[in-house]
């Protein structure tokens, strides 16, 4: 048998382990950095004010027991819902445009459909706006947020490697 026949076997498996999943890509060049675990993550109330981990915008902490469907929304929503999906490992697009900004809202739509689809095939993402963020956009995950004036398509897809990874609830379906 030759060399290479013996050599072979190998060659393949380590051209397919090299094709797997990758490790996601350290985002802190982007300004995106993991936040401690939050003290708790009850369920409450969906009128209560004292939700989140005290972040503007909150990526982790108490919140309500109800999430919100996946999708673009075009009014602001009630933060203690979408801290919800982020604990189910969605990500949660926001803009805060008084005067309007189809143009940013079109992007993070576009950005939205490469988020993770769950197994009733609904992209586990959504976009919504949100009058107290202090920027112009932020995306979250559980734990993780990045935010600037402007959509950068590496920043969020940097950030999108890493949904489900903190998550406490990671992988659950979304309704659309």
């Amino acid at each position: 048998m030759s060399l290479l026949h013996r050599a072979l076997p190998a060659l393949l498996l380590s051209s397919l382990l090299a094709c797997g999943p990758s490790d996601p890509e350290d985002c802190s060049r982007y300004g995106i950095s993991l936040s401690p675990p939050p003290a708790t993550a009850r369920h409450l109330t969906c009128s209560s004010t004292a939700c989140g981990d005290g972040q503007n915008p909150p990526t982790s902490g108490d919140h309500c027991g109800d999430t919100l469907r996946c999708r673009v929304h075009d009014t602001e929503q009630n933060r203690c819902v979408w801290l919800h999906n982020l604990e189910h490992g969605h990500a949660v697009f926001l803009y805060n445009c008084p005067e309007g900004c189809p143009e940013v809202v079109a992007t993070l739509e576009s950005l939205r459909q490469e988020a993770k689809t769950g197994s009733n095939g609904a992209i586990r993402a959504l976009v919504a706006p949100d009058s107290r963020i202090p920027t112009r956009v932020a995306a979250l995950l559980w734990r993780r947020s990045w935010g600037a004036d402007a959509p950068d398509a590496n920043a969020i897809r940097c950030l999108l490697q890493h949904q489900d990874a903190e998550a406490p609830e990671p992988e659950l379906a979304c309704l659309p």
